[in-house]
């Protein structure tokens, strides 16, 4: 049996590529790859940021860093990579980084840089669910695990 293919952000992966130039590896990354392709990317690096980056966060559908450049436009070029990427894989979930603008899902910064959550989505988040494609974060990959053994 084939095992599906499972959009993942590359900071989940140990990538060192968040803006801090950190990651964010998780524990069950093993049990994933037992279950799943993973098929890492990191849309704000595909979109043309550097790591590191100064931080950014979302405010309406504009991206801006903390000294207040708009970097909406390599958000949104990321985005588009990643669903190129994920529709091209055939990819109909993607674990994404919590919080982030770009990958958050449920709750993202507020724009203010005061570690301030409010509801709302990532750029890439939103544009995924637009195509059907189910969004998992870091805080819910129990869930992600018992989905594909549902199937």
């Amino acid at each position: 049996m084939n095992k599906p293919n499972l959009l993942i952000s590359e900071c989940l992966c140990g990538v060192c590529c968040r803006y801090d130039g950190d990651h964010n590896q998780i524990d069950r990354l093993e049990e994933l790859k037992d279950i799943y392709n993973l098929i890492p990317i990191c849309p704000e690096v595909m979109g043309g940021l550097s790591t590191p980056r100064p931080p950014a966060e979302r405010v309406g559908n504009l991206v801006k860093t903390e000294n207040g450049i708009d970097v909406t436009e390599q958000f949104q070029r990321g985005a588009a990579f990643a669903l190129q990427i994920a529709i091209d894989r055939k990819c109909m979930r993607a674990l994404l980084k919590a919080k982030s603008p770009s990958c958050g899902y449920g709750e993202i910064y507020d724009g203010t840089f005061t570690r301030t959550l409010v509801n709302g989505i990532g750029v890439t988040s939103e544009l995924l669910l637009q195509h059907d494609i189910s969004i998992y974060t870091e805080k819910n990959v129990q869930d992600l695990i018992m989905q594909n053994s549902d199937d």
